[in-house]
């Protein structure tokens, strides 16, 4: 029997930093609508993530770049009124801090203030470092996000896996040594080599989350339509699908569509009756009416 979740009311941002001071892994699954918040937090994960993942699992979008900061507030605070004892965590979706760090302060608070996030992540090492220390300053908490950074697929030229080489991998080191002067709590490490990430994870007092960055990480983070099976592109090297929820539900969609067309949904044990003496007085006044007519 699997283990019980532990007994704990709230994680708190402390306790997350505690987590990687005692040695204990860190859980943290996307969420984008109430149900699922709801039933990812009874399982006792420690954070839920509204990543910007849900431009593509959820809305359809090619990438998470068209996402906007409406989009990602409304999905928020749906998963909010899921959420009782995980962290909250929002990205800050693209065009919502590039501009300038005003503008990231006010997207930021309207993600506290309106959909309920207990703390925002960014992605970016040191360019970031700044606005870190101006949404901190702001009481703010920060997750940064660095390595393979989806808003960064452009300028990427793709999602490729980031550190291979000598000079990237100092220039992330760099990066993560940056976001944790800067006051974050949490960082990232996405679609990187193991042994980068192991570095990274020795080296910073904040703790690691992992997410295509192998099992050295302080925690581990994946989408929940690619854990459940249900994402409709092509899986991951390091995506590991607990469940194919998409092959269920097609042969159930299936099921439904065949029953209707035969005739055998609904039954009638699954449609609402009249009472015996509601049904006897119906006849009683629709009878006569009928004679009537055809005299």
């Amino acid at each position: 029997m699997d283990p019980k979740p532990e007994a704990v009311s709230k994680i708190s941002v402390p306790l997350i930093l505690e987590r990687k001071l005692r040695g204990e892994k860190i859980t943290c699954l996307t969420a984008y609508d109430y149900p699922t918040a709801r039933l990812v937090d009874e399982a006792g994960l420690d954070m839920i993530l509204v990543g910007d993942s849900l431009a593509q699992v959820v809305l359809g979008y090619d990438s998470t770049i068209p996402v906007t900061l409406d989009e990602m507030l409304h999905h928020l605070r749906a998963v909010r009124r899921g959420t009782r004892r995980a962290l909250l965590v929002a990205d800050l979706p693209y065009g919502a801090y590039h501009q300038s760090e005003d503008e990231a302060l006010r997207a930021s608070i309207r993600c506290l203030k309106e959909g309920g996030a207990e703390a925002v992540k960014i992605e970016g090492g040191r360019k970031r470092a700044s606005l870190i220390r101006r949404l901190v300053d702001a009481e703010i908490p920060v997750m940064g996000h660095i390595g393979l950074t989806p808003q960064s697929v452009h300028s990427l030229g793709g999602y490729r896996v980031q550190g291979k080489t000598l000079e990237s991998a100092t220039d992330l080191l760099a990066d993560a040594q940056a976001v944790e002067d800067a006051g974050a709590f949490a960082l990232v490490l996405e679609g990187m080599p193991r042994e980068l990430a192991a570095i990274i994870t020795a080296r910073l007092r904040i703790p690691t989350i992992g997410i295509g960055a192998g099992p050295d990480c302080d925690g581990q983070v994946l989408v929940v339509h690619d854990l459940l099976g249900l994402s409709l592109q092509p899986r991951a090297k390091f995506v590991r699908a607990y469940a194919d929820l998409a092959g269920t539900l097609r042969e159930v969609f299936g099921r439904f569509r065949d029953d209707v067309r035969r005739g055998a949904y609904p039954a009638d044990t699954e449609s609402y009756h009249w009472s015996a003496s509601l049904r006897e007085q119906f006849e009683k006044w629709a009878t006569p009416r009928s004679l009537k007519d055809e005299g």
